[in-house]
């Protein structure tokens, strides 16, 4: 597995994959992936040994030089692929971005999804809020969560 910066060939297969993924919560369609990338987004997709996207992840920022915040604006894995570390490389690979920045890192996370919530706090994320239906339309809630921003002397370590 290799992960490479997004480009507009790999939208429509992200695409199909929140399809799967995210079939009862609106699952981003191709237009929501150019509009990130328009943006200026970070997003990084994760490619199989044979070229194929297994998976994708996308960070956002906010604010200016000195001042940034950023948010995971979406993880996600075939359910094939899950388990073996690509979420876990993915979630890395924003976390260091935004270390560059010196960025606090905001997400969510539905409330049910254990593995993704064990994941986030591995990764030095608090839970600081809770969103009730956030996820529409199966109402589902979400938990907000924080991890804090790292300097630069903190991240060599």
């Amino acid at each position: 597995m290799r992960l490479e910066p997004l480009r507009r060939r790999h939208v429509r297969r992200c695409a199909e994959i929140e399809k799967v993924l995210f079939a009862g919560d609106s699952p981003w369609p191709a237009a929501a992936f150019h509009s990130e990338l328009d943006a200026g987004g970070y997003y990084l997709v994760a490619l199989s040994d044979t070229g194929e996207v297994v998976g994708y992840a996308g960070l956002a920022r906010a604010g200016r030089p000195g001042d940034w915040e950023t948010s995971v604006h979406t993880i996600g894995v075939l359910p094939e692929y899950q388990g073996q570390g690509v979420g876990t490389e993915l979630l890395r690979a924003l976390l260091e971005r935004a270390d560059e920045l010196a960025a606090p890192v905001f997400l969510e996370v539905r409330t049910d999804n254990d593995s993704a919530i064990r994941l986030y706090e591995k990764h030095g994320f608090e839970r600081i809020g809770l969103r009730k239906r956030y996820y529409q339309p199966s109402g589902a809630d979400a938990y907000t969560m924080m991890r804090p921003a790292r300097q630069t002397q903190e991240v060599a370590r």
